[in-house]
């Protein structure tokens, strides 16, 4: 028997794979999620999204992304998956990613074919709207370059295309690679770690959507994972997800805090003290602890 029969659950309710169903919409991810719909619907140009590892910055992407109806939007995201990418491939990338099948192999040529491109989507009264995940991976003054000059294909009063960066806190030192692109962030909005009672909302959340019928977790168990998560979404996910295991396997009846601590320990969570994180979720000090958590549990 599975936990997810012992616990009558019908889903795995704390996977960190992508899963639509489970969008948790706190309060700070719509608000984030307003103020980049607002700068798109606004051809303000550039956005950027900033968050601490596993603050939920790709899922909001993904929110965002099934949010741009394709009636109204010519829209994708990129993931930058490492620093070794070049202007080059992101222009044709672009172009390709907004519609134009054979890009040209110069730069200049590429480009005319992308303004030509914006121009038919503009007239089709859409918007032209591209979203870069992992934007801290873009490490270089000749990238940001690229994307000022990307910035700059417009016509009189209206930029024909928005682009919205998705990264870690050093998106911040690479938009300062090159000043007047950070000059032309039109809209910035930091997510943070959740506090306690978030914590608990979305844990009760994402068990809820696994079509949980009654309590699993105890309230000072959910205190516990708040603790060693430090409110951090994609901590939360994998220690609920081994105490259900634990709990399972010792035939339990709910998540007791026992079992949290047991958790956090085989996590190599423990050097983390019960309050190490204040209940507002984790200070700006606590993310390089925070990255080595997640590079030991190979979730960064």
């Amino acid at each position: 028997m599975s936990y997810l029969e012992y616990f009558g659950l019908e889903l795995e309710p704390f996977s960190n794979a992508p899963d639509a169903r489970f969008y948790f919409d706190s309060d700070q991810h719509s608000q984030a999620l307003l103020r980049l719909m607002y700068a798109v619907n606004s051809d303000k140009g550039l956005a950027v999204l900033v968050g601490g590892v596993g603050n939920g910055k790709t899922t909001l992407a993904r929110r965002m992304l099934d949010t741009l109806d394709e009636e109204k939007y010519e829209s994708s995201m990129l993931v930058m998956v490492h620093s070794g990418i070049d202007p080059e491939w992101i222009l044709t990338r672009i172009a390709m990613q907004l519609g134009i099948k054979e890009p040209a192999a110069d730069r200049l040529t590429v480009l005319k074919q992308l303004y030509e491109r914006l121009i038919e989507i503009d007239n089709q009264g859409r918007k032209a709207v591209i979203l870069i995940d992992e934007a801290q991976m873009l490490q270089s003054r000749e990238l940001m370059e690229e994307f000022r000059g990307l910035l700059n294909l417009e016509i009189p009063g209206k930029k024909l295309i928005n682009i919205v960066f998705f990264g870690l806190t050093e998106i911040e030192d690479c938009l300062k690679l090159d000043e007047p692109l950070a000059q032309r962030v039109a809209v910035k909005y930091h997510l943070n770690s959740f506090n306690v009672d978030i914590t608990k909302s979305y844990i009760n959340h994402r068990l809820t959507v696994a079509g949980a019928k009654q309590a699993i977790f105890d309230p000072q168990a959910i205190q516990a994972i708040h603790n060693y998560s430090g409110g951090v979404p994609r901590l939360i996910n994998t220690i609920c997800d081994n105490c259900l295991f634990e709990t399972h396997i010792q035939k339990g009846p709910i998540v007791m805090p026992k079992i949290v601590e047991s958790v956090a320990g085989d996590l190599g969570l423990l050097q983390q003290p019960g309050s190490g994180f204040a209940e507002t979720g984790y200070q700006e000090d606590d993310l390089g602890e925070i990255e080595d958590m997640l590079d030991r549990l190979e979730l960064k």
